[in-house]
């Protein structure tokens, strides 16, 4: 009786871990499928569902608005989430939110804000919607909190970049005025 119950728990056990692998490898294929450059244009990288991406090329170029996306997020965002999207103990890591977090939800947080009130704390993401210095470089931003998000780029300044496509200079100077 007991060999009985003992193989019983071995294959629940074995069936609970082969299914948790199974739900790891999922997330795992998700991620890669928010991420995997799809198809470019004007110098943007997008994932076959439309959503930006970075594009690191292996000598380490990143693309324009990886770049880009650096110099805006510590113009206006490292304040509060800390250098290089890590976090800070005032906010949580973007790097993680911009891998983790759906993209049209991300949009929302920056455009609206955001408030969570629990017993035990408050914290407050202000609406960023009217303020051209985000909202032009809004996907530059997420591109580049995804590509900290992955590891692909690392801690600081990009050392390379692509050029600025004559696309993103025209849409830059349209949204900024």
């Amino acid at each position: 009786m007991r060999q009985i119950r003992t193989v019983l728990l071995s294959g629940i056990v074995l069936g609970l871990a082969q299914s948790a692998l199974a739900q790891g490898d999922m997330a795992a294929e998700a991620k890669a499928h928010n991420i995997t450059v799809a198809y470019s244009e004007d110098g943007r990288y997008f994932t076959e569902d439309d959503i930006p991406t970075y594009n690191v090329a292996e000598d380490g170029t990143v693309d324009w608005q990886t770049y880009s996306g650096f110099r805006r997020y510590h113009s206006e965002c490292h304040v509060c989430h800390g250098p290089d999207g890590e976090g800070s103990s005032y906010a949580p890591a973007l790097k993680n939110s911009a891998v983790n977090m759906d993209y049209y939800d991300f949009v929302d947080v920056v455009v609206n804000g955001r408030e969570h009130v629990s017993a035990s704390e408050t914290s407050v993401m202000p609406a960023f919607g009217t303020n051209r210095n985000v909202m032009c470089y809004l996907n530059d931003i997420y591109v580049y909190l995804k590509a900290r998000g992955t590891d692909a780029v690392p801690r600081g300044r990009p050392a390379k970049k692509e050029g600025k496509s004559d696309a993103i200079r025209e849409e830059e100077n349209a949204c900024m005025g």
